[in-house]
């Protein structure tokens, strides 16, 4: 027996904020992704970092299953602290592997309420764009399928411990971000990539008064000389995203615009990525 299960990172968020008191980011799935692999290869063998191994024993623990007698293996394409949900990508790949393989059903609401459980949660294994409280795993709200977008990706450099940043910055980030009401409407049927941009745009700017960014003003502008339509970032993260139409070829980015604004800002490109579906896939062999 042998499980395949690959959860999407993401490119930062489309937004975050807080609505009706409480913390939420809007989930920005990309085609990257994590993947946990279980086999039943005699070996019991656990090759998982820290918090997919925490993963592995809540969900145990959730379904009431006492023993694990296979193998799990992590492997991810994305790198950890720049704000690319790696560590909710590994976690809600790790909960449906060890489900399926103990022959369970796991919802995404069980998934968010295990992961926040291990530390804030990005909603990339819930299927669609959703609005998710990021410290309790509460859907708030699902959007469905927004329009493709083509995302440029930059690391402005560092790394940041998304359990220690949300411990020392929530507060301010519930004085200063973006706030549902002004962002929401941005959100509304029928979807547009402008609308995307737009509500992108204007988390990202509220949220340098929590953590300012010094390259994001002129990403955005040389972005918009070259069409895109608007700019996301990681707001607990290092990585930034210019949101192009779909029509934009990833080839293109990557050849030209990409290496072109990672020059002249200082930052490192880190290659195009699609707007994604969000969820999870399962392979059986």
């Amino acid at each position: 027996m042998e499980l395949i299960v690959r959860v999407p990172g993401s490119c930062g968020e489309l937004a975050q904020g807080y609505a009706n008191g409480e913390p939420f980011l809007i989930t920005c799935p990309i085609d990257r992704c994590a993947e946990a692999v279980v086999k039943d290869d005699g070996l019991r063998c656990i090759a998982a970092g820290e918090k997919s191994r925490a993963a592995l024993a809540k969900t145990l623990q959730y379904l009431g299953v006492s023993q694990f007698p296979f193998s799990l293996y992590v492997t991810s394409e994305l790198p950890a602290g720049k704000g690319m949900a790696s560590s909710s990508a590994d976690i809600g790949a790790v909960a449906v592997a060890v489900a399926a393989a103990c022959g369970r059903a796991i919802t995404e609401r069980e998934i968010a309420s295990i992961a926040a459980s291990i530390e804030p949660t990005d909603g990339v294994f819930c299927r669609g764009i959703v609005a998710i409280n990021y410290q309790t795993g509460n859907i708030l709200h699902s959007f469905g399928v927004m329009p493709a977008l083509a995302i440029a990706m930059f690391d402005l450099g560092g790394t940041v411990d998304t359990l220690a940043f949300h411990e020392q910055y929530d507060e301010a980030a519930r004085m200063y971000s973006i706030d549902a009401e002004q962002i929401l409407p941005l959100l509304t049927p029928p979807y547009t990539a402008e609308k995307l941009g737009a509500a992108a745009t204007h988390s990202a700017l509220a949220h340098q008064r929590v953590v300012c960014k010094p390259q994001l003003p002129a990403l955005l502008e040389l972005g918009k000389a070259f069409g895109a339509v608007g700019v996301n970032i990681g707001h607990s993260g290092t990585v930034c995203g210019l949101l192009f139409p779909e029509h934009c070829s990833l080839q293109w980015l990557d050849d030209c615009m990409g290496p072109y604004a990672a020059e002249r800002l200082a930052a490192d490109y880190m290659g195009a990525a699609s707007l994604s579906g969000g969820g999870w896939t399962i392979e059986r062999r």
